[in-house]
């Protein structure tokens, strides 16, 4: 009876499946190459993957002498650059020494065994124990960034197994029955070795996928919630995170306040200095404050020069000293290059549970005007209002 798992059916499937995942993974490289980095070495690695699968359906029309290397080296390469994308994925270096050195060592490994003293089992014993770094290299690299979420763990499982699977055709190759691992023959050992790692090497590019994915899409993400200049809230961001906010704060019945800064005289540094260092001053003042304030408030850029920050948990004087220290941090911090700046900050607290954020906002932009008008880089505090019934 034929086996339902036939080698030369497999290898087609699975060559097609490469080139169809190479152009999804260079379509992202092309779009996100900034946003997603190592995209476009996976997607040259299934290339690399298509031709070794070519030149091994090949087998039978050309000389083996000129199949076997090629074809090895192609794979190697594929699985190589793969550790190559991963690796820049991650923000690592590239690995190019791993790289090189493990298909130099591979192809001159075939060579031998294929020219010089003809050997199988050693040539796949070599082929598996080499290829079989890149694939820990890059388990390696996923446990050290490992995350909670689902996708970082199924990539990692994946490159386990697929770890487990090639060094078993090796230890196969070394031990058992070499001829029984050549991938064209027809036997259960290779069945079962060719479908497991030609399934898992399509699996593992699907979950690297997922990963740059939920990359891409916590940066989009960030994108809508986040000023591009300074790196904080915009206004979307701020009210998002204001409905966590108050929601907390409802339940507990605790202070929240609210600061509304303004840098002093902007349009005159912009006029003095030029639109490029005011943006350096903007980054600087949101730098500052960021540094100031706890990891639970919000920092938001509203336009322009004007930042707001709320601040969960805090009365009106600690909200108070907190500003202080705040002016003072930007006075003692100051970057070379960047242009000297003062800011003045209004203060508010909320005086019930349920006034409106509006309320709140109207409140310590009154008081920042009143310290614009006393003269600038100071702190004024709002005093309780009446609210509208």
């Amino acid at each position: 009876m034929k086996s339902a798992l036939d080698p030369f059916t497999i290898l087609f499937t699975t060559t097609l499946t490469c080139a169809v995942l190479a152009v999804a993974m260079y379509s992202m490289h092309v779009s996100f190459r900034r946003e997603v980095a190592g995209v476009g070495y996976w997607a040259c690695g299934l290339l690399c993957m298509v031709g070794a699968g070519g030149l091994f359906l090949s087998r039978g029309l050309l000389p083996d002498e000129l199949v076997l290397p090629a074809a090895n080296t192609c794979l190697v390469w594929g699985i190589g650059l793969s550790m190559v994308g991963t690796r820049r994925f991650f923000g690592a270096p590239p690995g190019w020494r791993i790289f090189h050195a493990v298909w130099v060592l591979e192809l001159a490994a075939i060579l031998w065994w294929l020219l010089a003293e003809p050997s199988f089992p050693r040539r796949a014993t070599a082929f598996s124990f080499l290829v079989a770094v890149f694939y820990l290299d890059q388990l390696r690299l996923v446990w050290r960034h490992r995350t909670p979420h689902f996708t970082s763990w199924f990539f990692g499982v994946l490159l386990a197994l697929q770890v487990v699977n090639v060094l078993t055709r090796g230890v196969a190759a070394m031990f058992i029955n070499g001829e029984a691992a050549d991938l064209m023959q027809r036997s259960p050992l290779v069945n079962v070795y060719l479908a497991l790692a030609n399934f898992m090497t399509l699996l593992m590019t699907v979950a690297f996928l997922m990963l740059a994915t939920r990359k891409l899409q916590k940066i989009l993400e960030q994108r809508s919630t986040h000023d591009p200049l300074t790196g904080v809230l915009n206004r979307r961001g701020f009210l998002q995170g204001f409905s966590g906010v108050r929601a907390r704060q409802q339940r507990h019945d605790s202070p929240l306040s609210l600061m509304a800064i303004d840098l002093d005289l902007f349009k005159a540094i912009n006029d003095q200095h030029g639109h490029a260092q005011g943006d350096k001053v903007l980054v600087h003042v949101a730098s500052v404050v960021m540094r100031s304030v706890r990891q639970c408030d919000l920092v938001a850029r509203f336009g322009g020069e004007e930042f707001v920050v709320l601040l969960p948990e805090t009365a009106l004087p600690q909200a108070q000293q907190l500003a202080q220290r705040i002016q003072a941090q930007l006075h003692e911090c100051q970057q070379p290059g960047v242009p000297s700046c003062t800011i003045s900050i209004g203060v508010a607290s909320q005086q019930t549970p349920a006034e409106s954020l509006d309320s709140l906002l109207s409140r310590a932009d009154a008081a920042l005007y009143r310290a614009k008008a006393n003269g600038r880089n100071r702190t004024e505090i709002s005093a309780h209002t009446p609210l509208a019934a």
